[in-house]
């Protein structure tokens, strides 16, 4: 009864999550950081399934940004071995349910056997249709901007008209839609370089919750609250059709004689 009432109202078609919370998560428990980035990923297999059966279009996750290099080298070989076994263990079924893997981010800069895997599984999964599941590796909101400003006036240089290159098909995420909610877990309240181009209209949600303790009932709970926002985009709360006509109507009936004495009081006031 539940699923069918999300999913007969508004869902968005976009979700990005920025995945916080591992290393202590871990801690807390007394384990190494990197028991905390395995859970992690279990996690993001949780939360991945519930927006396969909520149909939800497209899911954003950030794996690793251009800043995380600061941590320990031991870490960073770590998160890189567990990107490549998540891929061997996964690919397949992504491919038989209709998932598309796209990477947002410079694949250059990550260890060879990690980029051949990641650029495998975007190729085998191309022709999903059901859903996108857009990882971002290696992946910085201002790097991404500055690439596609670059990209964008080469274009534009060489077009005949000037106008026909667009700025957003220059973006690693040329062709999704913008981000509609915006999750971030363990109780950090920023964006950190991420999608900020996308997210400028997204809807943003943050809870203390840390990463590998987000699951499908915490994922629901973040679209409860998504569902009670009024996004106008910079418009105005619209005004239901009933509420304005009866405001017309008594306004119509009101004499000249009464709507003069209503300035005047207004202009006392």
């Amino acid at each position: 009864m539940r699923e069918s009432r999300m999913k007969s109202l508004e869902m968005p078609k976009h979700i990005a999550l920025i995945m916080d919370g591992n290393g202590r998560w871990a801690t807390e428990r007394g384990r190494p950081r990197l028991e905390g980035h395995r859970a992690g990923v279990r996690s993001m297999q949780r939360v991945l399934e519930e927006c396969l059966r909520l149909e939800i279009p497209c899911v954003s996750f950030y794996v690793f940004s251009t800043e995380n290099w600061k941590r320990p080298r031991t870490e960073v070989s770590g998160l890189f071995s567990l990107v490549r076994r998540y891929f061997r263990e996964n690919l397949e079924t992504y491919r038989q349910k209709g998932v598309r893997l796209r990477i947002s981010g410079d694949l250059r800069g990550l260890p060879r056997r990690t980029r051949l895997i990641l650029k495998q599984a975007e190729r085998d999964t191309r022709t999903q249709k059901k859903m996108v599941v857009n990882l971002c590796l290696n992946y910085g909101a201002r790097m991404e901007l500055e690439r596609a400003a670059l990209l964008w006036n080469r274009a534009r240089g060489k077009s005949a008209s000037g106008g026909d290159a667009r700025f957003e098909d220059f973006l690693y995420t040329r062709g999704l839609p913008d981000v509609d909610l915006l999750i971030r877990t363990a109780g950090e309240r920023r964006l950190s370089n991420f999608l900020l181009y996308q997210a400028a209209y997204a809807e943003l949600y943050f809870t203390g919750v840390r990463w590998p303790d987000f699951d499908e009932a915490r994922l629901r709970e973040a679209l409860d609250d998504y569902r009670t926002r009024v996004r106008t985009r910079g418009g105005l709360i619209p005004v239901p059709n009933d509420a304005s006509e009866e405001r017309e109507t008594s306004e119509e009936r009101e004499t000249p004689e009464a709507r003069a004495g209503r300035a005047v009081n207004l202009s006392v006031r």
